[in-house]
C-alpha cells in the first residue's frame, strides 16, 4: 500500500501547528483558495504564514480588539515597531486609512479602518517584506496572556540556537563567519534587507536601477517592482536567463544607473541557471552589487557565496526540513568592497526573529546535509521518470538541457539537485492533479513531497487577463505548469503515484 492518503482540504501539512503548508486537494480548492471563496477559506486555518494570517494571531487579534482603541478596526501584528511604522506610512496615518501604529500587551501592531482595499494593500506589504508576527510568538503571547492554556509540545534546541544554526551554516559558506550571517525572521525579509542595503550604499552613487534576471518567485519580482525608485524607469528586466549579449546592452544602455541584480540560481519555478560567473563578472565591469538565491537548491547543493556580495536565502526550506519554521539568512561576502558598510546596513533592515523559531530550526538543522542528500537521489530518479513518460509535455529541473551547464558550474556534485522539478502535460491539467494521491500545498524543500499547480497559487491575477497570458508565454510560462518538491517517502511511491495519475 502507498504511503500516500488523501489529505482533506485545509489540513496542516505535516500536521504541526505551525505547518508551513496546508492541502489544496483539488483545482476547485485553489482557486476557491486564490478567490477567497468562503465554502473554501473556512477550512483553512493555516498556511504558508507570509500568505494567510495563521489562527493564533487571529486569536490574538480578536483579544486585543476588545481594546476600546482598537474596536472595530482591522489589525495587523507585527515583528518590531519599525515594521510597524513602515506600515503605518504605506498605509497612510491621515485620511481614510488613518493607520496607527500601537504596541498592546507588549505587542506591536498597526490598526486601520476595516475596508477590502486597505486590508488587501496592509496583507501585501507584509507579505513582501516578511514582517508577519510570527506563528509561535502569536502563540507564546496567547499563553502569556492565559487566552491559551500552553504552547503545543515540541523538540527546541536547549543551548545557543543562533550558534547552532550558524555553525551548520558555516558549512555551507566555505570562509563565512558567524559575523557574516544574518538571521531572519523569513527568506523575503532577508531579501527585502539586502535590497534595501545595496540601495542605500548605491543610491548615493547616482545608481538605483535594478535587474530582474529571469523570471524570478513573485515576492522578489514584487519588491523590484514596487520599491525601486520610479519602477518604470528604473526596474529594468532581462526574461532569457541565457542571453548573454543581451544582458551586456541592458548593462551597456543603463551600466552607470545600476545598483544592483537579483540572481535566483536557479530560477523559480523554471529552475534555469544562467552562466552565474559571466553574469557576475559583467555586472561588476559596471559597479553594480550582486544579490544571489539559492534557495531553489539550498546552500548545500550550489556553492554561490563566491558570486555574491549578498546571498540572500530562506531557511524554511531544506534546513527547516520538518515544514513546521519559517525563517531566513542574509550572508555576506567578506572579500567584497563595502563587505563591512553592508553587513552594517543589513544588520539594520532585517527583522527580529522569535527566539522559539530560531530553537527549532537549531532542532532540525544539523541533519540537513543528510535529508539534502537523501533528497538529491530521489529527485534524480523521479526527473528522469517524468522526462520520459509520453504523457508529460515538457520538463524543468537542475539538470534539464537548456542550462545544465551552466548548473554544474555552481553546483557542489553532479548529484546535487534539490527537491524541485516543474512539468506540463500532454493532457489536461487539472484532471491529473485532482487525481494525484501526492499531498499538495505551496512551499518546498521539506520532508513531505508537495505539488502545486503553480502559476494558479503564485499568479492567478495573470491568467485571468488576456495581458497576463501574454506575459506568461513571453517568459515561457504555462499556466498549467506543476511544480513537484520531491520529499523523503520512498521514492518507488512516488513514481507510483505520478504514474498512476498520468495513466
Amino acid at each position: 500500500m502507498s504511503v500516500f492518503q488523501p489529505i482533506p482540504l485545509g489540513q496542516r501539512i505535516p500536521g504541526s501547528p505551525h505547518s508551513v503548508a496546508c492541502s489544496l486537494p483539488t483545482l476547485d480548492d485553489i482557486i476557491g483558495y486564490e478567490e477567497g471563496r468562503p465554502e473554501t477559506t473556512r477550512h483553512i486555518a493555516s498556511g504558508y504564514p507570509r500568505f494567510v494570517v495563521h489562527s493564533h494571531a487571529r486569536q490574538l487579534c480578536a483579544h486585543l480588539g476588545r481594546r476600546p482603541e482598537l474596536t472595530g478596526r482591522s489589525l495587523w501584528l507585527v515583528t518590531s515597531p519599525i515594521m510597524a511604522q513602515a506600515l503605518a506610512d504605506h498605509l497612510g496615518r491621515t485620511g481614510p486609512a488613518h493607520a496607527t501604529p500601537f504596541t498592546a500587551e507588549d505587542i506591536e501592531g498597526v490598526a486601520h479602518a476595516d475596508t477590502p482595499a486597505l486590508n488587501l494593500r496592509g496583507k501585501l506589504f507584509l507579505q513582501h517584506l516578511g514582517g508577519f508576527l510570527s506563528t509561535r510568538a502569536a502563540e507564546d503571547h496567547l499563553v502569556r496572556l492565559g487566552v491559551r492554556p500552553n504552547a503545543e509540545p515540541e523538540k527546541l534546541f536547549p543551548g545557543d540556537a543562533p550558534a547552532e544554526i550558524k555553525r551548520v551554516l558555516r558549512r555551507a559558506y566555505a570562509g563565512a563567519r558567524d559575523v557574516d550571517i544574518l538571521l531572519a525572521p523569513s527568506g523575503m525579509n532577508a531579501l527585502h534587507a539586502a535590497f534595501r542595503a545595496i540601495s542605500a550604499l548605491q543610491t548615493p552613487r547616482g545608481r538605483i536601477a535594478w535587474v530582474q534576471l529571469g523570471w524570478l518567485y513573485l515576492d522578489t519580482i514584487a519588491v523590484l517592482k514596487k520599491f525601486t525608485p520610479d519602477p518604470a524607469r528604473n526596474y529594468l528586466r532581462h526574461g532569457d536567463v541565457t542571453d548573454l549579449a543581451g544582458l551586456e546592452r541592458l548593462f551597456t544602455t543603463h551600466g552607470s544607473r545600476i545598483a544592483g541584480m537579483v540572481i535566483e540560481a536557479p530560477t523559480n519555478p523554471l529552475i534555469q541557471t544562467p552562466d552565474v560567473a559571466a553574469v557576475v563578472s559583467l555586472a561588476r565591469r559596471h559597479g553594480a552589487r550582486l544579490i544571489l538565491d539559492p534557495a531553489i537548491s539550498s546552500p548545500f547543493n550550489v556553492d554561490l557565496l563566491p558570486h555574491a556580495d549578498l546571498v540572500a536565502q530562506s531557511l524554511t526550506k531544506y534546513t527547516a526540513h520538518e515544514g513546521d519554521v519559517i525563517a531566513g539568512a542574509v550572508v555576506v561576502n567578506s572579500t567584497r568592497p563595502d563587505a563591512d558598510e553592508l553587513r552594517r546596513l543589513v544588520a539594520g533592515y532585517l527583522e527580529p526573529v522569535h527566539p522559539r523559531d530560531l530553537a527549532r530550526l537549531a532542532a532540525q538543522i544539523a541533519a540537513t546535509e543528510e535529508f539534502v542528500a537523501h533528497i538529491n537521489a530521489s529527485t534524480l530518479q523521479v526527473a528522469a521518470f517524468l522526462e520520459k513518460h509520453p504523457a508529460v509535455s515538457q520538463v524543468w529541473w537542475a539538470l534539464q538541457r537548456a542550462t545544465r551547464a551552466n548548473y554544474l558550474k555552481v553546483a557542489r556534485s553532479p548529484e546535487s539537485v534539490g527537491s524541485m522539478v516543474s512539468f506540463t502535460l500532454r493532457t489536461p491539467f487539472a484532471k491529473f492533479y485532482d487525481r494525484v494521491r501526492l499531498p499538495k500545498g505551496p512551499s518546498f524543500g521539506m520532508r513531505t513531497t508537495l505539488l502545486s499547480p503553480f502559476i494558479y497559487l503564485a499568479h492567478y491575477d495573470l491568467i485571468n487577463s488576456e495581458a497576463g497570458l501574454t506575459e506568461l508565454a513571453a517568459h515561457g510560462l504555462d499556466p498549467g505548469l506543476l511544480r513537484l518538491s520531491v520529499g523523503t517517502e520512498p521514492v518507488e511511491d512516488i513514481i507510483d503515484s505520478l504514474m498512476e495519475a498520468l495513466a
